[in-house]
């Protein structure tokens, strides 16, 4: 139900029949609109009863648990405006070294990890003031692993361990890889865990790039997009008839590259100014997919 109170903002009233769950996807750098999402609903009243992240969506994801309020989405619009390239993906001489000389994967997991203990306020998953589930995938088997307990910066590492980037991640007894192999948007893993509501906040495409952009990360990450789209796509066929699904429409147009950070400022501006649009139009109640997110072009 959505009601409006007299501050003029809309506010989701939950009632006992449902357990709401914010899905956040992967998406590289495009991840800074998360951030910008995330404002405009914790400021209109809408929190979940659990979080379920893949890839930067789990990065994302695991920082809103541990600070869900307006105070700690401030926080991580800073760290996302900080944030550079090297920050995360750190390609050195010893990086270059393995590729060249070992035929080992070039970026080592360094940056990411420092970049999560430094900012995240808890070690453990279990120490989250919200449920966090981090979705990866079994590099062997190819299934979906849900990690919800544990050291955060290994579950989260093992979620962005993008194939072809990074090592997968031996977390226990498997190796592990980035979420997108599996379920980048874990809609189904969020009605397994129990949740009868699904916010869904994608990241989108490039949808506005005249020629492919360089570089094999910067290619991997393209890819990537394109397919937590179409599988997004696909899940709300097949998952829609067990949950409802409320998908936040991702930018449009939207350039540049998903490993590029530069442009962190300014796609959370956008991604809190449209999802404000769309949470005064009743975007929660509606239960189709965002154009954005079919396939298209801006030639």
């Amino acid at each position: 139900m959505i009601a409006q109170d007299h501050t003029g903002r809309l506010q989701l009233l939950m009632s006992e029949r449902h357990k709401t769950a914010f899905v956040i996807a992967g998406g590289g750098s495009f991840g800074a609109v998360h951030a910008g999402m995330l404002r405009a609903l914790v400021a209109h009243g809408v929190t979940p009863d659990m979080i379920i992240g893949s890839s930067v969506g789990a990065m994302n994801g695991a920082y809103f648990a541990f600070a869900p309020d307006a105070d700690g989405v401030g926080k991580l619009e800073a760290i996302w405006r900080g944030l550079s390239r090297r920050d995360v993906f750190p390609v050195g001489v010893s990086t270059l070294t393995n590729l060249a000389f070992r035929g080992e994967f070039g970026i080592e997991t360094s940056g990411l990890r420092r970049l999560i203990d430094t900012h995240l306020p808890g070690r453990t998953l279990e120490q989250a003031r919200l449920p966090i589930h981090v979705v990866a995938t079994d590099f062997l088997s190819g299934e979906a692993v849900v990690l919800a307990d544990g050291p955060v910066a290994d579950a989260v590492i093992a979620s962005c361990a993008i194939p072809g980037a990074f090592a997968p991640v031996l977390h226990r007894t498997r190796y592990l890889t980035d979420g997108a192999v599996a379920s980048n948007t874990p809609i189904k893993i969020a009605a397994d865990l129990g949740a009868t509501r699904a916010i869904v906040l994608p990241t989108g495409f490039a949808c506005a790039l005249k020629e492919p952009p360089r570089g094999a990360i910067a290619h991997a990450l393209h890819a990537v997009t394109l397919l937590i789209a179409r599988q997004l796509i696909s899940d709300m066929q097949i998952i829609g008839q067990r949950l409802e699904i409320s998908i936040v429409p991702s930018l449009c147009p939207l350039g540049g590259a998903a490993h590029d950070f530069s442009h962190a400022a300014e796609l959370i501006e956008r991604a809190a100014q449209s999802t404000l649009i769309w949470l005064e139009t009743g975007g929660l109640e509606r239960r189709d997919v965002p154009d954005q997110l079919r396939a298209h072009g801006h030639r």
